[in-house]
């Protein structure tokens, strides 16, 4: 039996087709194993967001190598279909399969046997990558399973957004989706495992329902077949376009007992000129709607922000209006992403360029910021009585765990809490940043 293990790179969509593609090679009798443990094959799925990305990758097929000098090296992801000649190139790698082919990687690279190699030839990896344009790609639905105590399952893939830095869209193709009725079923596997949470994941989970380029079901059509899922007791939004979250959207989250009041709205920018120079659909004014709508009917809902800092034409004033703007909202985190140049987007092209040690110096700034706000988020839940789902994790005698509404905690640790929720007191906010709860509801709650 041969033995597989694997490496994921970037977002929760990663992390769900990775975890289907483990499953793949499971069912062909593979031992799916940890990189300790010598795997006889190394698949690593990629992500082409930053350069650091790329350099990870890079990294993990030398440790991959040194583990197993003997094992195949396949990989696979956005970084694979935008430059898999460049990847190819890289020494120790056997095989490259872009987005058309990943998930026929075992058809394609049958027993995973390397070519023989020479010491005086210079030797490059096989290549499998199709031209995107060229190919109606498929949907594959995919969740994560036995990984987490939450499962990410994927609802939607590729982008039809030209935003001027993103790469997406080359990488993953058009917008293109399954249908309820199949994701449902997919909810309805996962419940079957025991998972007590779902985090719906896509490249752009608002445009849901697109086949072939043509609308049949909507992002709303979607949350109120999963919300009749049984077995599943949460349901979590993971990222979604502010001008795509519709308020009949939030409505019913405020309403449903299942989708949890958390969202993640992607800003980017609070300049209307950024936004402009990004291509983003939406104005700042449209964002302001949409945290109060949100805040209006959910006041301890999570929202979390997505931010880019040092875009082309982004300027000191500028920048300082995003700060500002964010500054003002009522929102509980910020993800904040320096500009990363990739090639063959539009931004190459705009100027002026923003030094990296302004970058530096923004991004310092913004993620102060979010940690103000999450404190301030924390602080607020003090006192009040709030559902915790328990993970499998340790560290120094202590598990933790996330509320609905995505405020992290930490108890003393219990296994037979793992994979449960508990209706506990938030009593108060601890110097590293996490919630503790009060041990009697536990102890309560377990007897």
């Amino acid at each position: 039996m041969k033995k597989v293990a694997f490496y994921t790179l970037g977002c929760k969509l990663n992390y769900s087709e990775t975890s289907t593609i483990g499953r793949m090679f499971e069912e062909k009798g593979y031992a799916k194993v940890d990189f300790s443990e010598k795997p006889d094959i190394f698949i690593i799925n990629t992500c082409s967001v930053t350069d650091n990305a790329d350099k990870k990758c890079r990294k993990i097929v030398r440790e991959a190598n040194a583990i197993n000098p003997d094992g195949y090296v396949a990989i696979i992801g956005c970084y694979a279909q935008l430059k898999p000649t460049e990847i190819s190139e890289i020494p120790g790698v056997d095989a490259v399969l872009g987005a058309a082919e990943k998930f026929r990687l075992l058809d394609l690279l049958g027993d995973f046997v390397k070519e023989p190699s020479d010491s005086n030839v210079i030797t490059t990896g096989k290549v499998f990558a199709s031209e995107i344009d060229e190919h109606d790609l498929d949907y594959h639905t995919s969740y994560s399973l036995n990984d987490r105590t939450r499962t990410f399952l994927k609802v939607q893939d590729g982008c039809d957004y030209p935003c001027t830095y993103c790469t997406i869209p080359l990488a993953r193709g058009k917008s293109r989706s399954d249908t309820v009725a199949n994701i449902v079923k997919a909810a309805e596997d996962i419940a079957s495992n025991g998972v007590k949470e779902i985090v719906l994941t896509g490249v752009n989970i608002g445009d849901f329902g697109l086949r072939n380029g043509i609308r049949e079901e909507t992002f709303l059509d979607l949350i109120k077949a999963l919300d009749q899922v049984r077995g599943i007791e949460r349901f979590r939004i993971s990222s979604i376009e502010p001008n795509l979250l519709s308020n009949e959207a939030i409505e019913f989250v405020a309403k449903s007992k299942r989708f949890v009041p958390h969202f993640h709205i992607p800003l980017q920018s609070g300049s209307p000129e950024v936004l402009r120079l990004m291509k983003r659909r939406y104005k700042k004014d449209l964002y302001i709607d949409r945290v109060k709508q949100i805040k209006s009917l959910m006041p301890d809902c999570c929202i979390g922000v997505d931010v880019i800092v040092g875009h082309p034409g982004e300027t000191e004033e500028r920048f300082l209006e995003t700060y500002n703007y964010i500054n003002e909202l009522d929102v509980s985190y910020l993800h904040v992403f320096s500009y990363s140049e990739r090639a063959n987007t539009e931004a190459v092209a705009i100027h002026p360029k923003v030094s990296k040690q302004d970058k530096s110096k923004r991004s310092k700034m913004l993620h102060i910021l979010s940690e103000k706000k999450k404190r301030a988020f924390y602080e607020s839940q003090i006192g009040k009585t709030k559902s915790v789902l328990f993970e499998d994790d340790v560290e120094e005698g202590q598990m933790h765990g996330w509320t609905e509404n995505y405020v992290r905690i930490t108890a003393k640790y219990d296994p037979l809490l793992i994979n449960t929720t508990k209706e506990v007191s938030l009593t108060s906010f601890n110097d590293k940043g996490l919630v503790e709860v009060s041990e009697t509801d536990l102890v309560f709650e377990k007897h």
